[in-house]
């Protein structure tokens, strides 16, 4: 395993563990040369099918871009990247077990929604703020108000949901966009901004 750092082949493993599911181990390596330490993943290789983009063109799933994607939606939230891990590996393992040789984009789509909304609700609502494609910030906060009353009718608080209200910058992964722009229209609290009026006062 060459060093991320300066590119020797020879290192040692000083730590290495299962994950809870039993289908990565997590191995901590130091290099020979250098003494830096990093982390390697070791999973079975598993044949995954291929991804239908929008255009009808076809490519490998990608589960690089599917974290840098959820990495986007669960900024600055309390999710680790071990959390994420096990989210992809979910997801590859659900993609697997359908047999099928092709998935639709919006299928993985729609799997890391649900998949989101149980593991971050914040979340679940920035990568829907555009994945659902609303027309309006009223189709927006429809969805928003249904998640709402979800949170609230199991025991839960509104409050992380509201703060989630107004999207962040985000970047497309297979094809479909994870995470929101602000809607157009809508000031930095996802409230309708004022139309300005010119000339004089009245």
């Amino acid at each position: 395993m060459k060093c991320p750092f300066c590119a020797t082949l020879e290192n040692k493993v000083i730590d290495s563990r299962l994950s809870a599911g039993g289908e990565v181990t997590r191995r901590r390596r130091e290099c020979e040369a250098c003494a830096r330490r990093y982390t390697t993943y070791e999973r079975v290789e598993q044949v995954l099918p291929l991804v239908i983009k929008k255009d009808d063109r076809r490519e490998a799933f990608d589960r690089m871009k599917v974290l840098a994607g959820l990495r986007r939606a669960v900024e600055k939230r309390p999710v680790s990247s071990e959390d994420l891990e096990r989210f992809v590996d979910t997801i590859e393992r659900e993609l697997v077990e359908t047999g099928e040789k092709e998935v639709p984009s919006s299928a993985i789509g729609e799997k890391v929604m649900q998949h989101l909304r149980e593991l971050d609700q914040v979340a679940y609502v920035r990568f829907a703020s555009v994945y659902r494609e609303f027309k309006d910030i009223h189709e927006f906060m429809e969805a928003l108000s249904t998640l709402l009353k979800a949170s609230t009718g199991a025991g839960g608080t509104a409050a992380p949901l509201a703060a989630a209200a107004t999207p962040v910058l985000g970047t497309p992964v297979l094809g479909t966009p994870v995470l929101g722009t602000p809607v157009s229209g809508m000031g930095a609290r996802g409230i309708a901004a004022p139309e300005r009026k010119s000339g004089g006062d009245d």
